[in-house]
């Protein structure tokens, strides 16, 4: 087996790989047992997330916790197989958001009552998720300055690492426009989608008047593809669990134990920094007459979701199915909300995260931070939040940019042991993400009054937590 085909075409070169994937098929096989004993989507969805993390650690664990985990071959060919399954759910995943995205936008402007106003929904919902994101930006600042983030780390951060290259804001915006709408399918730029299905829907609205049952065929078409969309993309969300458990251990035996440790202050801020947010984030559920109680108990499967799979745009179909089918919003605005919040104005990667490594940086090379100082940074962190968009890696992108824009481009570098932990921040921050993007999308909901409060309100029952059930 140490031939060049098993080590380096079917990556399977000694017996404990062999072994960690009967491993992986014995979990499918429980989480099918499970399935068919009617045990809810969302606790299989947490049973899978317990053994991939369990998984993940016996591997790192029976190697010995090795610094780097690529260099022990067993490790890197699990690793390898496993990422078969969870990356290869994630492109599937993903392969639907864009049409999904765009005939959403489609059916929630032709379907618009007459005198709606699409301007004020579009204002309505940029204004609530940049006011999330700038309270996001203000809650990393805080908790890096209170936690003294980066003092006495000085030595730490010592690996080099090239900064990405920055564009100037307005090319940002040029960006976001669809010169090509194929391409901006192709590209997965969401915002450009929308703004090709506006010009669209808007179009059909107008001639909808004058010429009705000319273009009544290609209305039916679109809603004929919605349904079919929706159906494929609850036979895929099915796979979740299957795809988490592979997931979560990969992140384990890619990224080890070892290499937190360094990190640790930066780790625990973050997070901290997220669970305040996450309790904003109630708070103004509260405010706008929604039971947080009820939201938490109804959101499980897209922040776990979110969290396993680091992708806020690949865990969007599974944030608008739970928005629709248990918070009682109306599925096209999910959609345009959501839409839009996965792209913009992402609350964890292009808030908190460029906020709290701002203020460590600083702490490191002795800038002073004075009132100047943190204004310029939460002006940056707004400005750079367009264009952020919700798949894994953006948040270093959105770091690079702030930092850029601050006249620190040159200490990127200091982050390089932060980015080698990357994968393990970005589960919490991911999780923020989707949970921010649906928290705003039921505020516009309040004000718009596209929201079934009857449907919020009502008691979570065993089989209503499968989100999947009626696919």
């Amino acid at each position: 087996m140490q031939s060049s085909f098993f080590k380096q075409f079917l990556m399977i070169s000694d017996w404990k790989t062999i072994l960690m994937m009967v491993v992986l098929v014995g979990t499918f096989a429980i989480i099918k047992a499970c399935e068919k004993k009617n045990i809810s989507f969302t606790k299989r969805t947490i049973i899978a997330t317990t053994i991939g993390l369990a998984i993940g650690v016996v591997v790192q664990l029976a190697a010995g916790t090795p610094d780097d985990p690529s260099k022990v071959a067993w490790m890197a060919e699990t690793s390898k197989w496993y990422h078969l399954f969870g990356s290869g759910f994630m492109s599937i995943l993903k392969m639907i958001v864009v049409p999904m995205v765009f005939v959403s936008i489609l059916r929630v402007i032709i379907s618009m009552a007459e005198g709606e106003d699409l301007s004020s929904l579009t204002f309505k919902s940029l204004g609530t998720i940049m006011s999330m994101t700038a309270i996001a930006g203000v809650v990393g600042i805080v908790v890096g300055k209170a936690m003294g983030l980066g003092l006495g780390y000085q030595t730490v951060y010592d690996k080099a690492t090239n900064i990405n290259e920055i564009q100037p804001i307005v090319d940002t915006f040029l960006a976001l426009l669809p010169s090509n709408p194929i391409e901006a399918m192709a590209t997965t730029n969401v915002v450009g989608v929308i703004i090709f299905a506006a010009f669209l829907g808007i179009a059909i609205r107008r001639q909808n008047k004058k010429y009705r049952e000319v273009i009544k065929p290609f209305v039916d078409l679109v809603e004929a593809t919605y349904k079919i969309i929706m159906s494929v993309a609850m036979t895929i969300i099915k796979l979740m669990p299957y795809a988490i458990v592979a997931m979560l251990a990969t992140t384990i035996i890619d990224n080890g134990i070892a290499t937190l440790m360094p990190v640790l202050e930066f780790i625990v801020a973050i997070y901290i920094a997220i669970i305040i947010m996450f309790a904003i984030e109630l708070v103004a559920l509260a405010v706008f007459g929604l039971n947080p109680i009820t939201y938490i108990k109804k959101v499980t499967d897209p922040l776990l979701l979110g969290f396993t799979s680091r992708s806020t745009l690949g865990t969007l179909p599974v944030s608008i199915k739970t928005m629709t089918n248990k918070l009682g919003l109306e599925e096209n605005l999910g959609s345009f909300v959501g839409g839009l919040g996965a792209n913009i104005g992402l609350a964890a990667c292009a808030a908190i995260f460029p906020a709290l490594v701002c203020v460590m940086i600083t702490n490191m090379v002795g800038i002073q931070m004075d009132a100047t100082f943190y204004a310029m940074l939460f002006v940056v962190i707004a400005i750079s939040a367009f264009g952020i968009a919700g798949i894994p890696g953006t948040a270093t992108v959105a770091v690079s940019v702030v930092l850029s824009a601050m006249g620190m481009g040159d200490y990127f570098p200091l982050i390089g042991a932060i980015l080698a932990v990357d994968p393990i921040i970005d589960m919490g921050r991911t999780l923020l993400n989707v949970n921010s993007g649906i928290v705003e999308s039921l505020i516009v909901g309040k004000l718009t009054g596209k929201i079934d409060m009857k449907v919020y309100n009502e008691p979570v029952k065993v089989d209503e937590l499968d989100v999947v059930k009626n696919a």
